[in-house]
């Protein structure tokens, strides 16, 4: 979940969502703010689940855009669909919630500038057993990597390159 700094001026994130699905709590936002990996982990723990699956991503050095590999990333740049970004996010989640026996399911993703080692994006997921969760949480990165409007930027000492603008 997002960490606000008690003196941050920006008021509570208006794409987050929180509800209950009969058996599945889910939780999905877009943050602008440094994602709480720990407090992400903790939101799917309970004692009702026995097996809890988490992936986060950071920034790593090494550019993922074809003829940028021999270029150092310092930083990534993420921007979000304002509307459909959200919308999908909390889809697949409930898509998860109805194809495997979850109890709790997290999907955060940041936008803006994220530096070197930062997490970009949190997913967790509590289940009774581990299988349903891993499956969920593979699943959920997956379909938010292939179907989320969010847009990711390389920025390197001199120069910046949009990730997927090459066509592929």
């Amino acid at each position: 979940m997002p960490r606000r700094d008690a003196s941050s001026s920006k008021g509570p994130d208006r794409r987050r969502k929180d509800y209950h699905l009969p058996m599945t709590e889910i939780h999905t936002a877009l943050s602008d703010v440094a994602l709480d990996v720990p407090d992400a982990l903790a939101s799917v723990s309970g004692p009702d689940c026995g097996g809890i699956a988490i992936f986060v991503g950071t920034v790593r050095s090494s550019a993922a855009v074809p003829g940028k590999e021999s270029k150092s990333v310092v930083r990534l740049d993420y921007e979000a669909h304002p509307t459909l970004a959200p919308e999908r996010l909390d889809d697949i989640a409930r898509r998860a919630a109805e194809r495997w026996d979850v109890r709790r399911i997290t999907a955060i993703h940041r936008t803006g500038a994220c530096d070197l080692g930062e997490p970009t994006v949190v997913v967790s997921c509590g289940a009774p057993h581990r299988g349903d969760a891993l499956e969920a949480c593979r699943w959920l990165i997956d379909e938010l990597k292939a179907t989320v409007p969010i847009w990711k930027r390389e920025v390197y000492s001199d120069g910046s390159s949009w990730v997927g603008a090459e066509g592929k």
